[in-house]
């Protein structure tokens, strides 16, 4: 049996992208394993060097623009999907009655009023807010609303957001075959064909 792939993406463990990417390579029946890095810059390093495969990012996450162009002639964008993420909410600390201070990933920043908080506190990732509110350096937080299931005596879920539905983009060293792929029969196609005015056939 051939090498596993390595597939490289955000993690620790717990983070939407370690989520998904095992959702992603259980689709594919894949002979594979997934490496956690801190940051996209390490995971471009990881291909590059070929102690990994591809890439697996969210279209949403900040660094999508430096990992596309970075390497732009060395690692290419060679899949894309539409993936859900684990149920997402605010989080806050039991016991303090007006939270001031919330921390999030950047990329949630748009799922709720940040108004609420007078301090905005970055982590790099969902997870990394959930250490933040355990230890108690923030009130509340936008994280997995499991978490909150995990420890229900320290958090309480102050905010139901949901799963968010997102693209999700794979990166390789080598760029398939022709400048534009594009799935025929996709969910969307079927979508478009349906739409009022649409061509037959």
């Amino acid at each position: 049996m051939s090498a596993p792939l390595v597939f490289v993406t955000l993690g620790p463990e717990g983070t939407n992208h370690a989520f998904v990417a095992r959702r992603y390579l259980d689709f594919h029946r894949l002979n594979a394993r997934i490496d956690l890095v801190a940051d996209f810059d390490l995971a471009l390093e990881r291909v590059l060097d070929r102690s990994a495969d591809h890439i697996l990012q969210c279209a949403a996450h900040p660094a999508v623009a430096q990992t596309t162009a970075r390497c732009f002639d060395r690692v290419f964008v060679i899949d894309a999907f539409v993936a859900a993420s684990r149920p997402m909410g605010v989080l806050a600390r039991i016991g303090v009655a007006q939270p001031r201070t919330l921390a999030l990933q950047p990329a949630t920043r748009a799922y709720v009023d940040t108004r609420r908080w007078p301090v905005l506190l970055e982590r790099p990732s969902i997870v990394a807010v959930g250490e933040a509110l355990l230890a108690g350096e923030a009130d509340a937080g936008i994280a997995a609303l499991e978490l909150a299931e995990r420890h229900p005596g320290r958090l309480r879920v102050a905010q139901v957001i949901g799963a968010m539905t997102d693209g999700w983009l794979v990166y390789g060293r080598r760029p398939v075959a022709g400048a534009f792929a594009c799935w025929p029969d996709s969910p969307a196609a079927a979508e478009f064909r349906r739409a009022p005015g649409a061509p037959i056939g």
